[in-house]
């Protein structure tokens, strides 16, 4: 499905006839998923999701500015008040949708005049053929059920109020409560069972006889009573729960008052005394350690050029030492030689010669390691290796000392952190005010508790004295009527409902395991930060959200940010919306709230270009802003944009193409 075009005739702010133009398609290849329409707040941005909603659905549309007001006055109030009270007011949707495999187009009409004649408006629908089918427009209701049911329209037409809302509840609201129990199917499964009720009830009046009937209206009469009192200790219960929030939240906040001016602190004066004498003795501690490195080889880390001279100095003695043994012995071996060669038969010039050579060979071997100063450091073998030991345990000494200063830097940070605890804390009689506050607002949580598990506790016997007396019905109807059809009857009607019983648990369990992956994957997929949540879980009865972390631990949803709860329950919206199974267009009233810029860039990004085919963004210029848009112009995401121009004199707006930027 997809929203074409939307004309607005004296519609609200609108005056006169204004066409906005909402086909995503830029051309027969290309096709962008956003329709940007900016305006500021109260120029008339919720009055086009109205037009929407009022299209589609008549007197069944959930309009934000309707509240308790009747359908006849509702369209009274939408009548642009600038017009001639006889001009018709006219608002048209124009969509496609694929019907036995075909596109097909369907252009709504709902026009009415200022106080219609029998409170309602005239609808028309516009085929491709430019005709009006009546057995269409006699079976409306019906047909836009099959293709955008009201029970989880709210899913695809919703506002930042319905995100803020559902973000801050822990179980969800009812708009978005009725859209699940709609999209899972629980609703005709429970109208089912009613009807059941109704029927077998309706059945035993036929064919019981008076006596039967008295007994059997006694038993109803009781069991209506009991259910009226289980739906107002229902009502009560809910009204103490209520009570309990509120006052848990005041005891929060006396918590934090008795944090922030000090009263904990206070509180703990003595024990944090304490720790401050104890790091005081742990200072002096290592202080005298320092003093014991300083008495040992530690000064000489002041001359550590002198050491190392020292060191090198006499490394290069050792081996000139060496040198010159190894020359000695070399020219001791080679005048052995010469002597040998003497007293042979080789000639004394032969002789001569090699001696030559020999001196030579020597000269250039050693010619390289000859000293050109003077030893002056004269150390033995035991000196230099007494040397190294010394520079070796310098370096250990030193590393010593550095740990040692690190360790008192960080224990006089903690004692100066401890000092400025002390001095925040709260006099004495401050203290007791604060401790009397909380211990008030405690005790207050406390008896709230009380009175809502007292009402809990009545509230299941009510439970049990209801399904006592529904058995009773149903004993002495099946023990004392004898009617084969009406038997036959209960006996199927107990059985089905048995049935319906198993098939909405299994189809309960079966859609939310689905849902609760795809509300996961979104929830990632926007927060950018996989290890925060690894599972997500829905309650089966009042559907809130559980989230737990990659060791299976519950992360409690106060411990979210604020931007981070908006996230999840946009990524609850958009979870319901891909498991519905329907591909509709997504209608977004003032989309960013009071996100921060990182969760902004995520759904700007992430979110509204993938939302659905068609995305239709509804926002001021502080929520889409320059950035935001730009973004959006480069990824190539928008089809159109529009400009709500609202003229606070005249309290009319019109429709301009193009941005704020």
């Amino acid at each position: 499905m997809i929203f074409l075009e939307l004309v607005l005739q004296n519609f609200g702010p609108y005056s006169g006839r204004q066409v906005i133009n909402l086909n995503p398609k830029i051309d027969e290849e290309n096709s962008h998923p956003i329709i940007l329409l900016g305006g500021m707040n109260g120029g008339g941005k919720t009055t086009l999701m109205d037009a929407i909603r009022l299209a589609l659905y008549g007197a069944r549309a959930q309009c934000s500015t309707r509240g308790n007001l009747s359908y006849s006055d509702f369209l009274n109030q939408c009548v642009n008040n600038k017009i001639d009270p006889v001009a018709d007011t006219r608002i048209e949707l124009l969509f496609e949708h694929i019907e036995n495999d075909k596109p097909i187009k369907y252009r709504v009409v709902r026009s009415w005049t200022k106080n219609p004649k029998d409170g309602k408006d005239t609808l028309g629908i516009l085929g491709d053929s430019d005709t009006w089918p009546d057995a269409l427009v006699n079976i409306w209701d019906e047909y836009i059920e099959n293709l955008l049911p009201l029970g989880i329209s709210n899913l695809f037409l919703f506002d930042g109020e319905q995100v803020k809302e559902l973000a801050e509840q822990e179980t969800p609201p009812p708009v978005v409560v009725d859209a699940i129990r709609g999209l899972l199917g629980l609703e005709l499964a429970d109208r089912l069972a009613v009807d059941l009720d109704i029927l077998v009830n309706r059945k035993l009046k036929e064919v019981g006889n008076s006596k039967d009937l008295a007994n059997i209206e006694e038993i109803e009469t009781k069991l209506t009573q009991q259910q009226e009192d289980y739906q107002t200790t229902g009502e009560k219960l809910e009204t103490l729960k209520n009570q309990v929030e509120e006052l848990e939240q005041k005891q929060q906040e006396a918590f934090d008052k008795f944090i922030y001016e000090g009263g904990k602190i206070a509180a703990e004066r003595n024990q944090l005394e304490l720790q401050q004498d104890t790091k005081t003795a742990e200072i002096e501690q290592v202080r005298q350690s320092m003093c014991e490195l300083a008495a040992d080889v530690l000064p000489l880390a002041l001359i550590p050029n002198l050491l190392s001279q020292a060191q090198a100095q006499g490394e290069k003695e050792f081996r000139h030492q060496q040198v010159q043994i190894s020359k000695d012995l070399l020219i001791e071996r080679d005048q052995r030689l010469l002597t040998w060669l003497n007293q042979g038969e080789i000639s004394p010039i032969e002789v001569e010669k090699i001696q030559s050579f020999l001196i030579q060979d020597v000269d250039s071997l050693y010619a390289k390691t000859i000293q050109t100063e003077a030893p002056w450091l004269l150390a033995d073998d035991e000196t230099l290796s007494q040397l190294d030991n010394l520079i070796y345990h310098l370096q250990n000494s030193k590393l010593s000392a550095k740990e040692k200063l690190a360790i008192l830097k960080n224990k006089e940070e903690e004692i100066h952190t401890l000092e400025r605890q002390v001095q925040t804390a709260a006099a004495p009689e401050d203290y007791t005010k604060l401790r009397q506050a909380l211990e008030s607002a405690q005790n207050q949580v406390v008896e709230a508790k009380a009175n809502y598990e007292t009402i809990r506790r009545r509230l299941a016997e009510l439970e049990t004295i209801v399904a006592k007396s529904k058995r009773e019905l149903s004993d002495y109807t099946v023990e004392n009527i004898k009617h084969k059809n009406s038997e036959h009857i209960i006996t199927s009607a107990v059985k089905v409902q048995n049935t319906l019983k198993i098939f909405r648990e299994k189809l309960t369990l079966r859609k939310l395991n689905k849902l609760e992956e795809e509300v996961k994957n979104c929830f990632l997929y926007l927060l950018h930060k996989s290890d925060l949540v690894h599972r997500i879980t829905i309650d089966t009865k009042t559907f809130s959200l559980l989230l737990y972390d990659l060791n299976g631990k519950p992360v409690p949803k106060h411990r979210l940010s604020a931007g981070e709860k908006q996230l999840l329950a946009i990524a609850f919206l958009w979870g319901l919306a891909k498991v519905s199974g329907h591909r509709l267009p997504v209608a977004i009233d003032t989309p960013l709230g009071r996100l921060d810029s990182s969760h902004r860039s995520n759904l700007v990004e992430r979110y509204f270009p993938s939302a659905s085919h068609q995305v239709i963004l509804l926002s001021t210029d502080t929520e889409i802003g320059k950035k935001e848009v730009e973004t959006l112009r480069e990824n190539e995401a928008i089809a159109r944009e529009y400009l709500l121009k609202y003229d606070s004199t005249t309290r009319q707006t019109t429709i301009q193409p193009g941005y704020f930027w």
